[in-house]
């Protein structure tokens, strides 16, 4: 049998299995049973082997969910906040993940956490969220892990702790969940709270970056390039750094500007520095813009241009960068500075031409 017609039988196969898997579901939910409609709602929901429908969906997830099905009441609300089947309302879909979280849904539990950390559906209350996070961390979801850690790491609402957020990425770490991984790396290489430790760092960017993680792609080559944790390496952080660039990270990008401006790992090529430092500024990058900036003030990889320095400079500062700002406010004054000069002189000039003998 060829490589193609296994493939064909492969896909007659997992057919005749989701038809056969329908049928089932809609015997099943025609006869009552809260399983057979939750089942048949999830086909129409997602559109799997049937087509996708919403309003009925949510009928069939209502009438399980009236049978205590906690499926049912997590997806309901999953429906209520993205506007599938109904308006978006976020009164309706808090009140069922409360359900659902209220018979221990570990999902609904942190759903329900995420509408109380953002003020949804109810007041703001980030101790109903940290305890709802917390219920569902129990059942050792990773999302629930990793909200904890981030309340722990940069929530105004919690006393900032980077130990104990390390404490919680470890555990989703553990499960192979990607963002955690990077960021227990990011409090390893900063070291605050924690010893600093840049092999861990590595360690924890490179399971990341494996996985295709970009953040973590580019932290690895930032290691790389400085020799933390590893040999210094600029050729192997600029593959790092275009991997992730490759695949739209704006961070990453504007490392590769950085990388061709300066010949770091590469001959220095101001032209593709300008390509990869425009890639990120179309994503609205502070710092690639910064540099647009000083590249055109200085006529590198492109013509001198001080007005377009001074847009890209403007548009950097509005994001808070200090570079840009340093940059835009010596340019006005030097171009303040030479307009008073160019004034001054054709005033100078302005007056010998009235003083001058006319015979």
């Amino acid at each position: 049998m060829s490589k193609m017609e296994e493939l064909l039988r492969q896909q007659e196969q997992i057919a005749v299995a989701i038809e056969a898997e329908v049928v089932r579901a809609r015997d099943e939910a025609a006869r009552g049973a809260a399983q057979g409609q939750y089942e048949m709602a999830v086909l129409m929901h997602f559109a799997r082997g049937v087509p996708k429908n919403y309003p009925e969906a949510m009928k069939l997830y209502k009438l399980a969910a009236a049978q205590g099905h906690t499926g049912a009441q997590l997806n309901l609300g999953l429906m209520f906040e993205n506007a599938q089947g109904a308006s978006e309302d976020f009164v309706q879909a808090l009140n069922w993940y409360k359900q659902a979280a209220t018979h221990g849904n570990g999902e609904a539990q942190w759903r329900l956490g995420m509408l109380c950390e953002e003020g949804k559906g109810a007041k703001q209350d980030f101790q109903a969220a940290m305890q709802c996070y917390k219920m569902a961390a129990a059942h050792g979801l990773a999302e629930a892990q990793v909200a904890i850690g981030l309340m722990y790491e940069n929530h105004p609402g919690v006393e900032r702790d980077y130990a104990k957020a390390a404490d919680w990425y470890k555990q989703a770490a553990a499960q192979g969940h990607m963002e955690a991984q990077t960021r227990l790396g990011q409090i390893y290489e900063r070291g605050v709270d924690i010893k600093q430790d840049f092999a861990q760092a590595m360690h924890w960017f490179r399971s990341a970056a494996d996985a295709g993680y970009t953040t973590a792609q580019l932290h690895v080559g930032l290691l790389y390039e400085h020799g933390q944790g590893v040999k210094e390496d600029v050729h192997e952080a600029l593959r790092w750094f275009k991997l992730a660039a490759s695949k739209g990270n704006a961070d990453a990008r504007t490392k590769m500007g950085f990388m061709y401006s300066n010949g770091r790992g590469v001959k220095q090529d101001y032209h593709q520095a300008m390509d990869w430092y425009r890639l990120a500024a179309e994503k609205d990058h502070a710092g690639a813009l910064s540099n647009l900036g000083f590249m055109y003030e200085h006529g590198q990889g492109v013509e001198e241009d001080e007005s377009r320095a001074l847009s890209y400079y403007a548009r950097a500062a509005k994001k808070g960068d200090a570079y840009a700002i340093k940059n835009r406010d010596v340019l006005m004054a030097h171009r303040a500075e030479h307009e008073a000069r160019e004034a001054a002189l054709e005033a100078h000039k302005a007056a010998l031409e009235a003083h001058k003998p006319t015979k």
